[in-house]
């Protein structure tokens, strides 16, 4: 198995799943994105998937299907996509290691591109899995 962009917590999964059932029949999946935007600097996006685009990422977990934009990878590898839902918001979360820093509503973030020679010799010192 090749390396994974991002994860996907169960929850994650079954709001996706759930998303793509009440969306009708040419829902395929989210795509997830960055974009330039709030006032740390950049923001999340997520979109609904009828057409998949051969160049994204793909992330499936039991059967829930995220697709991830490929100006984002760098600033995605090794994140974890959750959903949390409280008294006050539900959501999407991302646990990104790539993250400096996040606006006090947590709208907004600040992403650095991944280090790729740090993610290559930790893979290196990591025992095979079965």
């Amino acid at each position: 198995m090749g390396f994974a962009v991002m994860s996907m917590t169960e929850g994650a999964a079954a709001r996706v799943k759930s998303i793509v059932e009440n969306s009708g029949p040419e829902a395929k999946g989210v795509r997830v994105g960055i974009k330039k935007g709030g006032c740390a600097g950049m923001e999340y996006t997520i979109d609904l998937v009828t057409e998949p685009n051969a160049k994204d990422d793909l992330i499936d977990r039991d059967g829930a299907k995220v697709w991830i934009e490929p100006s984002a990878v760098l600033y995605l590898l090794g994140t974890e996509m959750g959903f949390e839902q409280t008294t006050l918001r539900s959501g999407f979360t991302f646990t990104n290691p790539n993250q400096t820093s996040a606006c006090g509503c947590g709208e907004s973030v600040e992403l650095k591109p991944a280090d790729l020679a740090a993610l290559a010799a930790q893979r290196q010192v990591e025992p095979a899995h079965s």
